[in-house]
């Protein structure tokens, strides 16, 4: 069992990470397409280069999935791929 948590700007994620049993963290970075929506929409909203931009960013709260750390990293990426039709 991992534990994971996703990093997002609004509702865009761009990391998840995954936690081993030990305590121990990977982080996969999301296709450069997420972030690319996510500076399109900080612009849209007028937000590039301000603290307001900085204040988007949260961690989801973290949750649990079967199988280790890189297969829980796999699973939720192609899970977030699939939600923004990546």
């Amino acid at each position: 069992m991992a534990r994971f948590q996703v990093l997002r700007w609004q509702d865009v994620p761009s990391v998840v990470k995954a936690f081993d049993e030990g305590g121990g963290s990977t982080s996969r970075q999301l296709d450069a397409w997420f972030q690319q929506e996510i500076d399109r929409r900080a612009m849209a909203q007028g937000l590039i280069g301000s603290d307001a931009y900085l204040e988007q960013w949260a961690w989801d709260p973290p949750a649990t999935r079967d199988g280790g750390v890189e297969e829980t990293l796999d699973a939720v990426q192609r899970e977030l791929e699939g939600e923004f039709g990546r």
